[in-house]
């Protein structure tokens, strides 16, 4: 059985949302950030010994498939998308050739902006505090990548056309850290109503669910 290592408050999230989408069963066993030990007392760590073993890098999550240990969270979900087949795996090579383009801009052009827009608007970034000016210039950093998305959205339901994909999950778990400055979808309103679309979704509904009931 799958093993998924992490918590609902990390970028796991992103792995339980895809096993669901997916309907394959797994165990997650729990890690959490070295700097939210309080969030799991006693717990495993990303520092722990024994979770250092798995992933040497010292990050969650991580995977245990069977034999295939994995790291990154989107290179997992490609990874899961890929074996279990579906609709939500690229269908053809242009296909693959866009989930991966989609998932690697979600990487470089979104979520580092969207990430600082989180942490300065809720409770600062790790071993840091709020700083409202680099919120702001989070905001601003977003209009350019946001502009680009929302263009490419007002003719698509979701990023391959009318099929949700693992590009969407990918890409949707990058945009929602946004949400914290929800000036950030001013002028994308394609943006906004494909994320809504994303967030309205079974699987990602029970994810958020399991997420909500950890501690923050």
């Amino acid at each position: 059985m799958l093993k998924i290592y992490g918590i609902y408050r990390s970028r796991a999230s992103r792995n339980i949302w895809l096993a669901n989408e997916l309907g394959i069963p797994f165990t997650l066993i729990p890690v959490t950030q070295h700097y939210r030990q309080h969030a799991l007392p006693g717990g495993l760590h990303t520092r722990s010994p024994e979770f250092l073993k798995v992933n040497p890098n010292g990050h969650v999550p991580s995977i245990d498939d069977d034999g295939v240990v994995l790291h990154e969270s989107l290179a997992i979900n490609l990874y899961l998308a890929r074996k279990h087949g579906g609709p939500l795996a690229g269908a053809t090579p242009a296909e693959d050739g866009q989930i991966a383009m989609w998932t690697l801009w979600a990487v470089t052009e979104v979520e580092p902006h969207a990430l600082m827009a989180l942490y300065h608007r809720t409770s600062g970034p790790p071993g840091g505090n709020k700083d409202p000016k680099a919120a702001d210039a989070a905001v601003a950093a977003l209009r350019a990548p946001f502009a680009v998305l929302d263009k490419h959205l007002s003719t698509k339901k979701y990023l391959l056309g009318d099929r949700f994909t693992v590009a969407d999950t990918n890409l949707a778990e990058c945009v929602r850290y946004a949400q914290a400055a929800p000036e950030s979808f001013d002028g994308a309103p394609h943006v906004k109503a494909w994320l809504a679309a994303c967030h309205a979704r079974p699987a990602f509904q029970k994810m958020w669910a399991g997420r909500e009931a950890e501690p923050a």
